[in-house]
């Protein structure tokens, strides 16, 4: 369907851009029913939402005009979340409105303001701000608003959600009363729709959002991993896909700096985008994925919203989001403008319910499976490498003359075998992941318990210096603690050994018997190592894995002291008493005997005697 009929310079634009066929929200906004009205729309994130509100304004800010006057006060306003998405859509407008002589400036958090007064102060067509800025310019005198004729929130529930709120409100209401406000917004929460009912009137509502139903661009896959592999599997999963552009989120900037150093040392493309990087910094991580000098983005949720990135077929949750709402923005950077695109989630085994609700509320399908192996990678690996456009490139004399003076010093095999090596050099080594988590059903329960004391068995076997009940130290005492997984997570040894060594700040030879039950596992820990043990698990302990001392362990007294001290009766042997074994019944608090109890009254004797 071709684009609606609207200003020709607009039309001109869009065909210098190549569009032929507009998306649904930018057909919506061009309908008659639509003209010049305010608007409420609520659309798909990649759904071409900046074009479609650019189209929507040309009514009202060119008429029939092809061509703007001389820049003077700004006629248009377009207020959004961050600085990304505000230098986005500047660059976005510039285009659209280039060939009607428009002069567009931003005004963003983190830029030079006095370049930006100096752009205000000689006039122009259309600003792009975000909320804190535009707010410092008014405050200030600098930005005129008294002739400004429309106003544009995109992304509202963002800026809500970062606590604009009172920042949009002041911006607004320095507006005159009779512009129009168009008003883009994912999803329209409470809070969007009071914000209307009180900026806008008689707003025609568009939604092009399909309820419960997936982006049908993007593929889901929800991928299993132990707690202390989420870094494997990111890079494993980068590795399987070698996406031209990858994005992986993380809660913290911490979170960021890690990855992005693990993924630098192990021969990534990568850069880091969080709140903490200067706007130079951050606008140079975007332009170095745009023009191909890095592959790969680890971000906070700053970069979830608006960020349109070239090529992205690959956005990877290395931490699960909050909600179902933050899970579909940042999946949005991927699967846009009809572009294909995988979405990858990466569970531990010990918040696999919340993704599952995650994936429920946002109404998508995702497909469960492990981490994808090393022999995976290089399988795939050496189908990339048959089918690498080196094969099918035309071909030189100097080429031939080259290829001449190799057959005659080496053999094909060695030729190819240098090839396979210098493809090979230039690809991360994938790594080793540990899967031992299957789909879960009620008929694999037994089989699963099976399955892990088996593991658990064999792991012991392997070990040598362990016997059933741990460590063979005829000289040393074990206490017990327990930890806040199991069968139910899919708790194995293999990722449970390393992670007690990491939060406890202990070694293998420091660990004796491992217990894994359904609800949680018990294991042993040298009693001279107890004390430091105790101190660094207490500040290490998280939401996902908590570990604490165990009053008993299997087959202990329930008075066994936990660690630092001899348990009750100590002898020789550190066993208790036989007395002692367990605490003494209480005794009454009066000597009366069983006979001297006070029963309860007869129901119908009293009865009688109230009668």
């Amino acid at each position: 369907m071709p684009f609606p009929k609207t200003n020709p310079s607009l039309e001109r634009a869009l065909a210098d851009r190549g569009y032929n066929d507009p998306t649904p929200v930018q057909a919506a906004v061009l309908q008659p029913d639509a003209l010049d009205r305010d608007l409420l729309v609520s659309a798909q994130t990649g759904s071409g939402k900046t074009v479609a509100y650019g189209l929507a304004m040309a009514s009202t800010l060119l008429g029939d005009a092809e061509r703007f006057g001389a820049p003077g006060e700004p006629l248009a306003l377009i207020i959004a979340p961050t600085r990304e998405l505000a230098l986005q859509v500047n660059r976005e407008l510039v285009w659209l409105y280039g060939p009607a002589g428009a002069r567009v400036v931003s005004c963003v958090g983190g830029m030079d303001v006095r370049r930006e007064q100096r752009a205000l102060a000689e006039g122009c067509h259309i600003v792009v701000g975000t909320p804190g800025r535009l707010r410092d310019h008014l405050e200030r005198g600098r930005l005129d608003m008294s002739k400004l004729r429309i106003a544009v929130l995109d992304e509202a529930d963002e800026m809500l959600d970062l606590g604009f709120r009172e920042d949009l409100e002041f911006i607004l209401d320095a507006t005159p009363e009779e512009r129009r406000t168009l008003l883009f917004s994912a999803t329209l929460p409470k809070n969007i729709v009071t914000l209307a009912r009180r900026y806008q009137r008689e707003a025609h509502r568009i939604d092009t959002l399909v309820e419960n139903e997936p982006h049908g661009d993007i593929e889901y896959r929800a991928i299993r991993c132990a707690p202390n592999e989420i870094e494997h599997a990111a890079v494993n999963v980068l590795r399987f896909y070698e996406s031209r552009g990858a994005m992986v989120f993380c809660h913290t900037r911490e979170a960021v700096r890690h990855l992005h150093a693990s993924l630098i040392e192990r021969g990534f493309a990568a850069v880091a985008l969080s709140g903490e990087l200067t706007q130079n910094e951050r606008s140079n991580a975007l332009q170095s994925l745009r023009d191909g000098r890095a592959r790969v983005c680890v971000a906070t949720d700053v970069a979830a919203r608006g960020i349109d990135l070239p090529d992205l077929g690959l956005v990877i949750h290395a931490d699960l989001p909050n909600d179902h709402e933050t899970l579909l923005h940042r999946s949005g950077r991927t699967g846009r403008a009809g572009r294909k695109g995988v979405c990858v989630m990466l569970v531990p085994y010990t918040r696999r319910r919340k993704a599952e609700r995650l994936i429920d509320m946002a109404g998508i399908e995702a497909a469960w499976a492990g981490a994808p192996s090393a022999d995976e990678i290089r399988l795939r690996d050496r189908e990339r490498l048959m089918q690498d456009p080196i094969f099918s490139e035309e071909t030189t004399e100097e080429d031939l003359a080259m290829a001449r003076a190799l057959i005659a010093e080496r053999s094909a095999e060695e030729i190819a075998a240098a090839l396979a090596r210098f493809f090979r050099s230039r690809l991360p080594a994938p790594e080793e992941i540990v899967d031992t988590a299957d789909e879960r059903g009620p008929r694999q329960r037994k089989d699963k318990r099976e399955r892990s004391e088996e593991r658990l068995r064999g792991f012991k076997e392997r070990s040598g210096s362990r016997s059933e009940e741990g460590f063979e130290r005829p000289s040393e005492d074990m206490v017990w603690f327990r930890m806040s997984v199991g069968r139910r997570n899919n708790a194995d040894p293999r990722w449970l050994l390393p992670i007690i060594c990491r939060l406890g700040h202990v070694t293998k030879k420091e660990i004796g018997s491992i217990k894994i039950f359904d609800r949680e596992t018990k294991f042993e820990i040298v009693r001279s190592h107890a004390p430091k043990f105790a101190a660094a698990v207490r500040k290490a302990n998280d939401e996902d894995i908590r570990i604490e001392p165990a009053d008993a362990g299997p087959g202990k007294p329930r008075d066994a002291k936990p660690w630092g001290g001899k348990p009750k009766g100590h002898g020789p042997s550190h066993a208790p008493k036989a007395r002692d074994a367990y605490p003494p019944r209480k005794e009454a608090k009066d000597a009366k005997g069983p006979k001297d109890r006070k029963r309860p009254k007869d129901k119908k004797r009293s009865a009688e005697k109230h009668s």
